[in-house]
């Protein structure tokens, strides 16, 4: 009886259906679209400056990758921690990056980024990796050089036909600027044109009748007239009243003579 329960034990297999089917689903890692140029295993820390005082601290241990992208041709540096494969550092290599030995290690480089995005926003990050021995830490200093150089090409040749094409919109802009020139003076022309027609014009319509306001009317033809007319010589009673008004006394009358005929002599 125990060996026939033993064998049932074995044997058995029981099957059951699941409940809900979740279908198996894709994930992007978006390093699809690169080639993978390096890959080895490491240690990584960063400078918390925040601290007080700042310190080094260990961010994670996984396989750090250099991928070139296929189509940009940019490098970017990636690592993700062992069994969670959590990002602990991606940001992408320039030339200006240099690699700095640790203090009192051969087998660890440092260096400095302006924009990693491990925590989806780009940080200023102080870096340091920490290889297994020496000769691997070597291995990855060549390839990190390597792809600055070809960057730093590719930026060159990049460079170059920025230049042709600045030149030529510099060409182009100088073109238009002569051309809006040309018209503003052609738009003078025009004008002075005008203006001369105009003027002949002018000289030769005949004059048009003056407005009424600009005819004298009757009185003031009249005091016109009057101060048109020669003056009359002053009587003496004129003369007298004038001088009076002036505030001087009148001369006295003349006093009638008796001449040798016995006639009287005066007015």
């Amino acid at each position: 009886m125990a060996d026939v329960k033993e064998d049932i034990d074995e044997n058995h297999d029981p099957h059951f259906d699941p409940i809900v089917s979740l279908p198996e689903q894709e994930v992007r890692t978006l390093e699809e679209d690169e080639s993978e140029l390096f890959k080895m295993r490491a240690k990584l820390f960063r400078y918390a400056s925040e601290s007080e005082p700042g310190e080094w601290k260990e961010r994670g241990t996984g396989d750090v990758k250099l991928l070139q992208h296929k189509q940009r041709r940019t490098v970017r540096l990636l690592m993700r921690r062992d069994k969670t494969l959590k990002i602990c550092a991606n940001h992408y290599i320039t030339p200006l990056m240099e690699l700095k030995p640790n203090v009192g290690s051969d087998r660890a480089w440092v260096w400095s980024t302006l924009a990693d995005f491990t925590d989806n926003e780009a940080r200023p990050e102080m870096l340091a990796l920490r290889f297994l021995n020496a000769e691997n830490a070597q291995k990855f200093k060549q390839k990190f050089e390597e792809c600055q150089r070809t960057l730093k090409e590719e930026n060159d040749g990049h460079s170059d036909v920025a230049l042709q094409v600045m030149e030529k919109l510099h060409q182009l802009q100088v073109a238009e600027e002569g051309d809006e020139e040309e018209d503003e003076e052609e738009g003078d022309d025009d004008d002075e044109e005008e203006e001369e027609e105009g003027e002949g014009a002018e000289a030769k319509s005949p004059k048009s009748p003056s407005s009424p306001s600009s005819q004298s009317s009757p009185a003031t033809a009249a005091t016109a007239a009057t101060a048109a007319t020669p003056a009359t010589p002053a009587t003496g009673a004129t003369v007298a009243t004038g001088a009076t008004e002036q505030g001087r006394e009148p001369p006295a009358p003349p006093v009638a003579t008796e001449t040798a005929s016995g006639e009287e002599a005066g007015p």
